[in-house]
């Protein structure tokens, strides 16, 4: 989870939604990190978790990434939440619950459909208070006093 703050203390810098992922193998090397890039490339699926499932699978040389782990600040949306199940990841660790906008524990609940071909082993909450603070600390800033 460290190394995800960090993508996710990158990404607020650069001005988007302070989210961050990580892919490590079974022993635990990690093979991909990222932040979210939605504003800086203007593409709404640029999510962190996108990013980071895209360059494991390139690492690996494959389109399944078993017994791998995707770690991420924020619950993923339906969108990441598919990938990771089209990924065929092991597992997803997540910090921040996302009532609004979640796609795991909330909202749509991929891996609980049975359209899911595949899901993932999740634990979510993980430094749930730290990860949860960067993101209102990032949008009480744009807010304003």
């Amino acid at each position: 989870m460290d190394l995800a703050l960090e993508e996710a203390r990158d990404a607020a810098r650069r001005g988007e939604v302070p989210v961050g992922a990580v892919v490590s193998d079974a022993r635990g090397r990690v093979l991909a990190r990222a932040g979210n890039r939605v504003e800086e490339w203007r593409d709404p699926g640029a999510h962190a978790e996108m990013l980071a499932l895209h360059e494991a699978a390139r690492a690996l040389g494959d389109k399944h990434l078993p017994g791998c782990t995707l770690t991420v600040t924020l619950e993923p949306c339906p969108m990441c939440a598919a990938a990771a199940s089209l990924f065929r990841v092991r597992r997803v660790v997540f910090g921040a619950y996302d009532p609004k906008s979640g796609g795991v524990e909330h909202g749509a609940r991929v891996f609980a459909h049975p359209q899911c071909h595949h899901a993932p082993e999740v634990v979510g909450g993980v430094r749930e208070a730290e990860n949860a603070a960067l993101l209102r600390e990032f949008f009480a800033g744009l807010r304003g006093p």
